[in-house]
């Protein structure tokens, strides 16, 4: 005897956000001018994986100037490069964060002067988490410490403890 079969259909949720909900902006810059110039520039775009916006995942560069002219010759340092990372917000003011960034260095930048110095990729993988300050609207200030777990010796945060930053964040 035959038994006939039901078809079933799984339930799948949609996620009825808008795409621009989705979506944030961030980053961070830092200015330094006079003896010592400093220029960081470190845009960030990150996506809300879940309906809830608690885990995110992005991309973003990362651009750095910096000139010491109290030595004769003037020390010279410039870095670029990119990033992935993602943010899992456990409460709504704080969120672990974990980065792969990937810099493009001068290798031996802290040897002689007057020695050519090829540049290399240097890999660094920062984890910690970070504190979010809504502003009104979609924007919002955030706080972060960090650690560089690989501590490659070319890495810009080698033999450093914890890494402080923050930024300005849309729809973060």
């Amino acid at each position: 005897m035959a038994v006939p079969g039901v078809a079933q259909q799984a339930a799948t949720p949609t996620d009825s956000r808008p795409f621009s909900e989705r979506i944030w902006f961030g980053g961070g810059v830092g200015l330094s001018f006079g003896t010592v110039t400093a220029i960081q520039v470190d845009p960030l775009i990150g996506y809300k994986i879940d309906p809830k916006g608690k885990l995110s995942a992005g991309i973003g560069g990362s651009y750095w100037y910096f000139r010491d002219s109290r030595f004769i010759p003037a020390y010279d340092f410039t870095a670029y490069g990119y990033r992935t990372f993602t943010r899992y917000r456990f409460i709504e003011q704080a969120y672990a964060h974990a980065e792969f960034l990937h810099m493009n260095v001068e290798a031996n930048r802290f040897g002689a002067f007057s020695e050519v110095k090829p540049r290399i990729w240097v890999p660094h993988l920062l984890v910690g988490g970070g504190y979010v300050q809504p502003l009104g609207g979609r924007g919002s200030l955030y706080l972060q410490v960090l650690f560089d777990v690989l501590q490659d010796p070319n890495s810009i945060y080698f033999n450093q403890g914890p890494i402080l930053s923050g930024g300005v964040g849309i729809g973060f």
